[in-house]
């Protein structure tokens, strides 16, 4: 069953996508929390339909005609995402914004670890996952039409500032620890050196790789992508090697010899290599950063849950991660040198 309205969403695709001549089943993928997914097949094919959810939601989330025109700008440039299809802002088709997009083949990996690639194959899939988030840094936004994606300058300032009132405006617990991010983080801003096309949540599980090959086929989820410091950006991925194992992108505790992954800093190598830097500054600061992002998407995770429309089947499963990611956070914060 589907929460959509079929024969709505047919009528629209009859004007909107060339060829379309036959809406033959819908399918929502359960993986995913924040915009809704669904798979859309079709006489002539399949396509992938994000819409935003229903309901109420906070000021300036799911932003889906964004990732539509990032789309739009990246696909022409032979950067690996999927093609875009068409967008429709009408709320009376199906119930909110929506678009369509092409629906890449490949292969999905939801645990970090990679359990199910021989040991010899892991890196080289890390290595593609680098040299792509490298590859998207280099892109120059203006060149590409993105010039007004996101002001150039001060980008974690702005980010510290917009999930302290998503946070705030979807609070539902005391945190002390979110508490005392929320000083200590804007008064300990790194400086921005350089700016870029960052996707925001750039982790193994939002990637799909080719079917045959260490390379990735295409990169999913851009809700949080805008214009922005790509050090940042880096660092949330970085993140994962902190991040206890979970069975998701986590590394932490695994023996990476062992299992054939790559440790931290071959992966600060591979980045600084393939992005022309000599070196990254600590990233302790950037790990209590991203840490509070986090946070402040699982706080809107649980409000949507309140609320009745939260997306995913494992909403609950991430909402227990809210005060343990708080407490890493700060725990971050501390090595950055915080006191309390």
């Amino acid at each position: 069953m589907s929460d959509l309205d079929e024969a709505s969403l047919a009528r629209w695709m009859r004007g909107a996508v060339p060829g379309f001549s036959d809406l033959r089943a819908m399918q929502k993928f359960s993986d995913g929390q924040s915009n809704p997914t669904y798979r859309i097949d079709t006489a002539g094919g399949p396509f992938v339909l994000r819409r935003k959810p229903f309901g109420t939601l906070l000021p300036s989330a799911h932003a889906v005609d964004r990732e539509f025109r990032l789309l739009s700008a990246l696909h022409p440039t032979g950067f690996p995402v999927p093609g875009p299809v068409a967008l429709c802002e009408d709320e009376a088709v199906i119930g909110s914004v929506f678009y369509l997009m092409e629906m890449v083949d490949g292969r999905t990996f939801w645990d970090g670890t990679l359990p199910d690639v021989a040991k010899g194959d892991r890196r080289p899939l890390y290595a593609a996952m680098i040299d792509t988030m490298a590859a998207l840094h280099a892109i120059d936004h203006e060149t590409v039409g993105l010039a007004d994606f996101g002001a150039p300058g001060n980008y974690v300032q702005r980010q510290v500032e917009r999930w302290t009132k998503q946070y705030r405006a979807a609070q539902t617990d005391d945190i002390p620890e979110m508490d005392r991010l929320i000083d200590w983080l804007p008064r300990t801003l790194p400086e921005q050196s350089r700016t870029a096309i960052i996707h925001g949540d750039y982790r193994i599980d939002n990637l799909i790789f080719a079917a045959d090959a260490p390379r990735v086929a295409a990169v999913l989820d851009w809700e949080l992508t805008t214009i922005g410091d790509p050090l940042a950006d880096f660092a949330y991925l970085a993140m994962n090697w902190a991040i206890p194992r979970d069975g998701r992108s986590g590394l932490g505790g695994v023996d990476l010899e062992a299992a054939g992954l790559p440790a931290l800093d071959e992966a600060v190598a591979r980045y600084c290599a393939a992005s022309r830097r000599d070196s990254l500054p600590d990233l302790h600061w950037y790990f209590a950063y991203n840490l509070f992002r986090l946070v402040g998407i699982i706080q809107g995770i649980k409000k949507r849950i309140a609320d009745g429309n939260a997306s995913s089947t494992q909403a609950a499963e991430t909402v227990a991660k809210l005060v343990p990611f708080a407490k890493a956070a700060w725990a971050e914060a501390n090595k950055a040198g915080a006191t309390w």
